[in-house]
Order: structure tokens, then C-alpha cells, then sequence
């Protein structure tokens, strides 16, 4: 199933809910919004809790540009990070190595393919394993044409969930889209984790979380049929591999 949404952790914690009457509609907290009939560019921005022109901005469209239902609007990223398409640069190719006489040099090597970017960075957070329970989607398979971000826990209804780490709830509540009762947990310096398809959820935004708190219990909410756990680590919102930081199982 596509991994294309939770909330946009600082731009959904911290920004203002808007005044308008959009206000009363359902919130947009998924990475990329489908235009329907009668959408504007203000509407779509205060839903997604943004302004109209960090919208028009990270679309490359005009603040008057009239939407056509069907096109697709990325949410802008909260903190001018790069983007989860952002590759680390290419190293130069390797210097042919010296030839012996009569012989034509070596071509050159060819260029190693980038590393993936998707692997969690030295400084992320010591995770716990946030339920047991064996892993159903890894980081990164393509399910349903969409890269998963995140990995997702086959597990039994009413089983607890903890909290990876040690932080500060940011979100606690229902994601309409495709998520179903989500929690997301800022750990500081941009890291973050979220637990989704939950049933019970147990905590309530600014609750202050110790790492192995119980957080929720699991459900099938969302779009799964069956209880799952969807889990995702997240560093300045670009999606995370969690495996190389959670402890390994034996």
C-alpha cells in the first residue's frame, strides 16, 4: 500500500488554523493533494495549514492561477530541507591507473551507483521495537506501485504499541486519507517517528513520552483490513530506513 502520507510534522504542530470556511473542512496532512471541483489555492493551502504562498511556491504556480480538478499539489516542506528526490552527489570517476608499455590504457571504471538515500543518518535516534510482531512491508518495497515509507508490522488486535523513543507527541488523532488513527512523536533535532492503522490511542498531542511508553493499541483503521502497525522514522520529514537503529532480532 502507498506510503504517501502523514502529517508535515512542523508545518501541522505549529502553524495557525486559518480563519476562513475552509476552517470547518476536513484538514489536508498528506504529502500530495488531487485538486477537486471547486478548489482554490486558498482553500487547498488552509487545509493544509500553510500559506497560499508557500503553496503557489513549491508548485511553481501563481498566487491567481485558477486550479484544474485532477492536477496534483505537493505540500511544501516546513523547513526548506531537501526533498525526499534529493541525491547526494556524484563522485568523480576513478583516475585510469597507469598502463604498461605497449598496451593501450585501462577505460575508466564505471561510476558506482549512488547510495541510497533512504538509511538513517549517525545522529538518529536509539529505536525500540514499537510492537512485536513479524515484518509484513519493508522500507522501500514497492507495494501497489509506491515506495514504502516505512515498514509495516503483521499483528494481533488489542496488542500494545510503544513509543520508539523518548519525546513529545506532536499528533494524536485521526488521518482521514489513508491512515486511520495515527500518532506522530518529535524526538528533537528533526527526528520523528509515527505509528498508524492503530485502534486505541492512549496519549493526546503535547504529552511528553518515555521510550517504551504505551502510546496506543493496535487496530485496523485506515485502509488495512487486518491490525497492522505501520511504522515510519523521519528526519527533517524525509523518510528513514528504522531497521539499521532498531535492535535486531533474533
Amino acid at each position: 500500500m502507498r506510503r504517501r502520507v502523514w502529517p508535515a510534522l512542523i508545518a501541522l504542530a505549529l502553524a495557525p488554523a486559518p480563519d476562513a470556511a475552509w476552517a470547518s473542512a476536513a484538514p489536508i496532512i498528506a504529502w500530495t493533494y488531487t485538486v477537486r471541483s471547486g478548489d482554490t489555492l486558498a482553500s487547498v493551502a488552509a487545509r493544509m495549514r500553510v500559506s497560499p504562498g508557500d503553496l503557489a511556491r513549491a508548485n511553481a504556480i501563481g498566487l491567481d492561477t485558477p486550479l484544474v480538478p485532477g492536477t496534483v499539489l505537493k505540500r511544501p516542506n516546513p523547513n526548506g530541507m531537501p526533498g525526499a528526490s534529493a541525491r547526494p552527489p556524484r563522485r568523480p570517476p576513478a583516475a585510469p591507473r597507469a598502463a604498461p608499455d605497449l598496451r593501450p590504457p585501462p577505460p575508466p571504471r564505471p561510476e558506482p551507483e549512488p547510495a541510497p538515500i533512504h538509511r538513517a543518518a549517525p545522529d538518529a535516534p536509539r529505536l525500540i521495537w514499537p510492537t512485536s510482531g513479524a515484518i509484513a512491508a519493508r522500507f522501500g518495497a514497492t507495494v501497489r506501485g509506491q515506495p514504502d515509507n516505512g515498514i509495516d508490522l503483521a499483528a494481533f488486535a488489542g496488542m500494545t504499541v510503544r513509543a520508539a523513543a523518548a519525546g513529545r507527541v506532536i499528533f494524536a488523532g485521526t488521518e482521514p486519507e489513508r491512515f486511520g488513527q495515527l500518532i506522530v512523536i518529535d524526538h528533537g533535532g528533526g527526528w520523528a517517528t509515527a505509528y498508524a492503522y492503530l485502534g486505541k490511542v492512549a496519549v493526546t498531542a503535547g504529552t511528553t513520552v518515555h521510550a517504551g511508553s504505551v502510546i496506543a493499541r493496535i487496530g485496523a483503521s485506515g485502509e488495512v483490513k487486518k491490525p497492522t502497525l505501520h511504522f515510519e522514522l523521519r528526519h527533517d520529514n524525509v523518510p528513514q530506513d528504522p531497521l539499521p537503529v532498531l535492535p535486531i532480532r533474533l
